[in-house]
């Protein structure tokens, strides 16, 4: 028999997710900085990722999670590595309604006066 916890949220975001979502992020500004820089990378590892609060909560009338912490970074170069340690991450994972799959949340910037805009990526 399997028992499950049961709450106002029964998934909570895995490291393995999370560390999907900070990679999704960098993709994108990888790709940014290699264009304007001219830069060849050739890829990046995620490593020791520490998560230090999971705050939940609703946006959009569906639940999802603030996740902050740090990791540590290797670039990779075509002819060395360099490692930044303890970099910190802050990431809205939310899970969709059928519960399958989950999105990074990106909060758009605007004024202060008007309602958060959330732009929204799949993790695969």
């Amino acid at each position: 028999m399997l028992v499950t916890a049961c709450g106002s949220i029964g998934l909570l975001p895995t490291s393995e997710l999370v560390q999907k979502a900070i990679a999704l992020g960098l993709e994108q500004t990888q790709q940014k900085l290699s264009q304007q820089l001219d830069l060849d990378f050739q890829g990046f590892e995620i490593k020791r990722l520490s998560i230090t609060q999971e705050q939940p909560l609703t946006i959009e009338n569906l639940p999802a999670f603030h996740v902050r912490g740090t990791y540590d970074l290797i670039l990779k170069l075509p002819k060395r590595r360099l490692t930044q340690p303890k970099q910190p991450f802050d990431v809205y994972l939310q899970i969709q309604q059928e519960g399958k799959t989950w999105r990074s949340l990106i909060p758009e910037k605007g004024s202060k006066d008007t309602q958060s805009i959330w732009r929204s990526y799949l993790i695969q």
